[in-house]
């Protein structure tokens, strides 16, 4: 019998908003041991993920890119879009500052194969679970879930 998401997946997760206080946020994934958390609106779809990640740019801060000056003109070497990016996040005080925006979910009844190759060729350590319409979320998936559902076979 093929596993799906359902089987294996945490139910019910945890979640903030995009309006939540970044110490709040930071608090929870510190007090439960989590790396990241589903951002929901106020009817529970999902809209973002902030993750450890996410948050390193409020301790490391962002360094100004590179750039040449010639004549009273100023010439970037890397796109300045991304340093405003890296700015706003830094500089953030809510998750919606600072979150990931359009996060990869994936549905309950999918198989854990899916899920497993999804996470695997996105780079990802955990996967919002949402319902079969796609709006709620439901559930999360790590890749600790997969490997201790390997560990039961």
């Amino acid at each position: 019998m093929t596993k799906t998401v359902a089987d294996v997946m945490t139910p019910n997760p945890i979640t903030v908003t995009p309006q939540t206080p970044l110490p709040e946020a930071i608090k929870l994934l510190a007090e439960e041991h989590i790396s990241g958390l589903p951002v929901v609106d106020d009817s529970g779809k999902l809209i973002g993920v902030i993750s450890e990640t996410d948050l390193m740019w409020q301790e490391s801060g962002v360094e100004p890119p590179p750039y040449i000056m010639i004549l009273d003109s100023v010439i970037y070497l890397q796109n300045p879009a991304r340093y405003e990016k890296e700015v706003h996040k830094a500089l953030g005080q809510t998750v919606g500052e600072v979150m990931t925006r359009k996060p990869i979910s994936i549905k309950s009844s999918q198989s854990l194969r899916e899920a497993a190759h999804l996470m695997h060729e996105k780079n990802i350590r955990r996967l919002p679970v949402v319902d079969d319409q796609g709006n709620k979320v439901i559930g999360l998936l790590t890749q600790g879930d997969i490997i201790r559902s390997m560990a039961k076979d």
